[in-house]
């Protein structure tokens, strides 16, 4: 796992300040410096990277470095700006106006939180910023839409979140070792383990991210063996239907005249901007496009009637808690259909690698885990072009 390190163009090119790299490496982190002004392709920046942080943005944030910045944004990957570095992140969104919240009474200068600073998945269970901290002075324009984290009487708009995963935190800004005190420390710490803990989806949202625009184009000839395995479902009209891991919903026209006008079908990825494309391509006339983690689902036990994953169990940190969470949401007498528009000999081939025996979707492997998560190995095909396992419930006790 690694975080790309932004700095400005007075640091010393290819070094991290030690108490950065140190906390970061406590986390399993490596560490990949650059300097703004040095980032000519934004998105191979963020090649393998699992978090960004933003140390400095110089005299002038310049193109480069919001670049890099609105890169990690659009993927997901959570970004922590600290410093001036705060200035380069609000850079990358057009300005709402000065930030507010609480400040003290009695002419000091103290930083406070602000109450939604208490569920903020960074700065929720942190303590109260400590007096010796030095708020950033001038009334800061906070990012439109951003959250304001903290803030103080005569300089308000200190630290704000954009979306889900990116902070700025103004009055952090580092001493010339690097150091940025107990609290700062104790921030940049926890900043790191919620990157390790995403890192497993952070890493997929990025890959996809840069793919999304051309994806449907790339794969348009797809399309007839996608029809042909969600005809194998065999759904009745009016039930239920899941595109998981739906990508730019290529299955969802299929599911849509499977269940007719008075079923339902929901698109669910974890990448947005494979959801924007989706809905560009006409997804949403055939059913309700969804960002959510597909192994966390926000569904009720048995919600759906069909489930159809495509190329997705590669891709979930842990296929068989998935296959559960999967189980859980379907009815009774539903189906679970996984399927790849390749055979596994053909992909193995395509990466130059034999068959691995020890792959979870080869038969041995993949009937057990069905039927200790839920389902019953009902069809298996590992076809020259195409996989293709369609599974049932198991009886709940």
């Amino acid at each position: 796992m690694a975080v790309v390190v932004v700095q400005d163009a007075s640091t010393e090119a290819g070094r991290v300040p030690p108490a950065v790299h140190r906390i970061l490496a406590a986390a399993g982190l490596a560490t990949r410096p650059v300097r703004p002004g040095d980032v000519e392709d934004p998105a191979a920046a963020l090649d393998e990277v699992e978090g960004v942080v933003v140390l400095g943005a110089g005299p002038s944030p310049g193109a480069a470095g919001p670049a890099l910045v609105r890169e990690a944004l659009a993927a997901d990957v959570p970004v922590l700006a600290l410093g001036t570095g705060a200035r380069l992140l609000a850079a990358t969104a057009p300005a709402a106006g000065a930030g507010g919240g609480p400040g003290g009474t009695d002419g000091v200068r103290r930083i406070e939180l602000t109450p939604a600073a208490a569920t903020d998945p960074l700065f929720g269970g942190t303590g109260r910023p400590s007096a010796g901290l030095r708020a950033a002075p001038g009334a800061h324009a906070v990012p439109d839409g951003a959250v304001v984290l903290a803030s103080c009487a005569d300089h308000p708009g200190q630290a704000f979140r954009i979306g889900a995963g990116a902070w700025g935190v103004r009055f952090l800004a580092q001493d010339g070792a690097g150091r940025l005190g107990t609290w700062g420390e104790e921030l940049l710490g926890r900043f790191a383990a919620l990157v390790a803990a995403r890192a497993e989806h952070t890493a997929t949202r990025a890959f996809f991210t840069r793919r999304a625009g051309a994806w449907e184009e790339r794969f348009a000839h797809q399309t007839p063996a996608y029809e042909a395995a969600v005809a194998r479902m065999r759904l009745a009209p009016g039930r239920r239907a899941l595109d998981l891991g739906c990508g730019t919903g290529r299955a969802m026209p299929a599911l849509r005249r499977q269940v007719g006008p008075r079923g339902q079908v929901l698109g669910i990825d974890v990448t947005p901007a494979m959801l924007a494309a989706a809905a560009r391509h006409g997804r949403a006339r055939h059913g309700h496009l969804l960002a959510s983690d597909c192994t966390r689902l926000p569904l009720p036990d048995g919600a759906v009637h069909g489930v159809f994953a495509a190329g997705l169990v590669d891709h979930v940190p842990d296929p068989r808690a998935a296959l559960r969470e999967w189980a859980r949401i379907t009815a009774p007498g539903g189906t679970l259909l996984l399927f790849h528009p390749s055979g596994r000999a053909e992909r193995a081939a395509r990466h130059g690698r034999p068959l691995d025996p020890a792959d979870l979707l080869a038969e041995h492997n993949l009937r057990p885990a069905l039927e200790t998560t839920g389902w019953l190995l009902d069809e298996y095909e590992d076809a020259a072009g195409h996989f293709l396992v369609r599974a049932v419930p198991l009886p709940r006790p």
